[in-house]
């Protein structure tokens, strides 16, 4: 990656969240076939590589081109050329991703999904997703596909609109008052930077608010980010083909930063889990439905001290693992 500040190569630092746990649960063996759809810098993809060794292969989609360029290069440098296959693309599409890939639904042996925003993303002030560095207000994972940024979103939409994804997705408290007062700024001049919407979130919650729960505006950078890249739009969806493309036996891991996408996850998978849907007054079944999942993780893993106090944005992680044991 270059350095915006100084055109110089700058290496990013990433620390992949619970991969100790996401491989044990994902359990890579030789000659496997793998997908991690939101490969990111390749920090899992390299442990699932080690894991699968000899002959393991995996295939990494990743919405930033910028991360899928830095994944391959550091995949190749650690010696794993020849057993992976890189895409820029969206695991929303994972079915037509697979069908040009030549791989056959129903063949993969695990699916890794680490939701959220990368660290190349976050390290970046120039792609405008931390509060806490100046930088535009853009927001966009995909920067090729994608023209919505963060930018649009505060200067022309509703106030009511915007109120509405900021407790959606950001669940703020604040999420009327946080609205009226972007509002109200924006009047006066539109919306640039990272620090003028920190400084607005500041003026719009009340002194006492602000020193609980974390830095201020974290709730409405999350709500922004969710709402520019639609994250929460397709992923029950998502998780259903994900689960259509695994063999019987086949293992998806889903790695969630908020509780939207948690529930989302959990709800999904109990879903498909379930199996019979019949009132349960009836003696016989009669739709004929069977679980198509086993639940490999009740409750969500966290990370452990260790690697919270290691990794701070780990805090959040929450990885929920299931196991492919019909067929729809």
């Amino acid at each position: 990656m270059t350095c915006e500040r100084c055109g110089k190569e700058a290496e990013v630092s990433h620390v992949p969240v619970l991969c100790l746990e996401v491989v044990e649960y994902l359990a890579p063996r030789p000659g496997g076939l793998y997908v991690d759809g939101t490969v990111g810098l390749g920090g899992h993809a390299r442990a699932i590589l080690e894991a699968s060794s000899p002959d393991g292969f995996l295939l990494g989609i990743d919405r930033d081109r910028e991360a899928v360029e830095i994944a391959r290069r550091r995949l190749e440098e650690a010696g794993y050329a020849g057993r992976f296959r890189l895409v820029h693309d969206s695991y929303h599409d994972l079915p037509a991703v697979l069908a040009r890939s030549e791989i056959p639904e129903g063949e993969v042996d695990g699916i890794l999904l680490d939701l959220g925003v990368s660290s190349l993303q976050l390290d970046e002030p120039g792609r405008g997703f931390s509060y806490q560095e100046e930088g535009p207000l853009d927001m966009r994972m995909d920067r090729d596909g994608q023209t919505l940024t963060a930018r649009e979103i505060l200067n022309t939409w509703p106030e009511r609109e915007i109120a509405r994804i900021l407790k959606e997705f950001g669940e703020e408290r604040w999420a009327e008052r946080v609205a009226q007062f972007i509002v109200t700024s924006r009047q006066r001049r539109p919306l640039a930077v990272t620090s003028d919407l920190v400084t607005v979130i500041k003026d719009a919650i009340p002194a006492g608010a602000r020193r609980r729960g974390g830095h201020p505006a974290r709730r409405t950078f999350q709500a922004l980010r969710i709402a520019v890249n639609q994250e929460l739009d397709f992923l029950a969806g998502a998780l259903r083909a994900a689960v259509g493309a695994l063999r019987r036996g086949g293992r998806i891991a889903v790695i969630s930063f908020h509780s939207l996408e948690d529930r989302t996850t959990k709800q999904t998978f109990a879903d498909l889990a379930r199996g019979c849907t019949c009132p349960p007054e009836l003696p016989v079944c009669g739709c004929g439905k069977s679980p198509l999942l086993k639940l490999l993780t009740r409750r969500p893993v966290s990370p452990g001290p260790g690697e919270e106090e290691a990794n701070p944005r780990s805090r959040s992680a929450r990885l929920r693992v299931a196991e492919r044991v019909g067929s729809f």
